[in-house]
């Protein structure tokens, strides 16, 4: 996908994407929290199998990090955890871009950088008395529930549906 216009500047498509993902990333954010999914040391949030979105269009990134960063506006969410929560998922996917010529690995920067991140940011941003690892490890296997397994079977059923061009 051409990111530019002629003239340079980013086109309307490029933008258009973006805005579509991250108004998704909210939406699926809230669905998360109504179903008490969203935060806490127990996470799964829906909206982060967004990330292999970065397999089909370089507009995920901004999308899923505008989304991400809405979403924990919205939310509620403390500052340290809208700028750090959105930080780790900006670092997951634009390391998954990075790798979306492998699209079994594409999910595993998202994984991993929350996996790091986000249990820093519930010790120092909720007050979370944890340990780091047990905190890396609930919040690791929510990623990798939403963004490796529902993140995968979206990869599947997009691809085979052929809805990206």
């Amino acid at each position: 996908m051409k990111n530019t216009n002629k003239k340079g500047t980013v086109s309307v498509r490029y933008l258009t994407t973006a805005a579509i993902i991250a108004a998704l990333y909210v939406v699926f954010t809230g669905l998360s929290a109504a179903l008490g999914l969203a935060s806490g040391v127990i996470q799964v949030r829906i909206s982060e199998a967004l990330a292999v979105l970065t397999y089909f269009t370089p507009a995920a990134v901004p999308g899923v990090t505008v989304g991400c960063l809405l979403a924990n506006l919205l939310t509620g969410a403390p500052l340290p955890d809208i700028i750090f929560g959105t930080l780790a998922s900006f670092l997951g996917v634009w390391g998954g871009y990075f790798l979306r010529k492998h699209k079994y690995l594409i999910a595993l920067p998202t994984v991993l950088s929350n996996a790091v991140i986000i249990p820093l940011v519930l010790q120092y941003a909720y007050g979370v008395p944890d340990a780091f690892w047990y905190l890396m490890l609930t919040v690791g296997i929510g990623e990798l529930l939403s963004a490796g397994i529902l993140g995968g079977i979206l990869l599947h059923v997009l691809q085979k549906r052929k809805l990206f061009r």
